[in-house]
């Protein structure tokens, strides 16, 4: 069901700091054009070019499902297929073929069997436990422990 919780990234922004380590210096090499291969090229060389054009970015804001990131629709998961979803977890939802024949069975379906799925699957989230007191902590930075 991870796929599904992807699906919220159908709507939405992100800052370019949440994904840069995938256009510049991925392998670590500090390489020029140095991106994550799993990201389309042409999609990278294009977010390095006209939104994310430095690593050090952390104001430029970017469409998590470019030309829709306004509407809760399944565009999301044709990007996924183009290879063009901006963060690793949506990257690896391609990689396992289990997860690869969900995301092209949303791509390919009616919109409402998506709907219907993740409202399903939101409701499952809402039911994981919270954690408490010295059990977790709000985090200043969601990719990042508090120091």
């Amino acid at each position: 069901m991870c796929q599904y919780h992807s699906g919220a990234h159908t709507i939405g922004i992100s800052h370019c700091n949440s994904f840069t380590e995938r256009l510049y210096n991925f392998t670590g090499r500090g390489g020029p054009g140095d991106a994550d291969p799993s990201l389309d090229a042409e999609y990278a060389a294009n977010l390095r070019r006209t939104k994310c054009t430095t690593p050090t970015d952390n104001t430029t804001i970017v469409e998590m499902d470019p030309g829709s990131f306004l509407t809760f629709d399944t565009s999301y998961y044709r990007g996924l297929l183009k290879r063009r979803g901006l963060f690793q977890s949506d990257a690896a939802l391609i990689t396992d073929a289990a997860a690869r024949a969900d995301v092209e069975s949303v791509a390919k379906g009616p919109s409402e069997v998506f709907f219907q799925v993740f409202a399903r699957s939101m409701v499952r989230m809402g039911m994981i436990e919270v954690k408490t007191g010295g059990e977790g902590e709000i985090r200043r930075h969601c990719a990042v422990v508090n120091s």
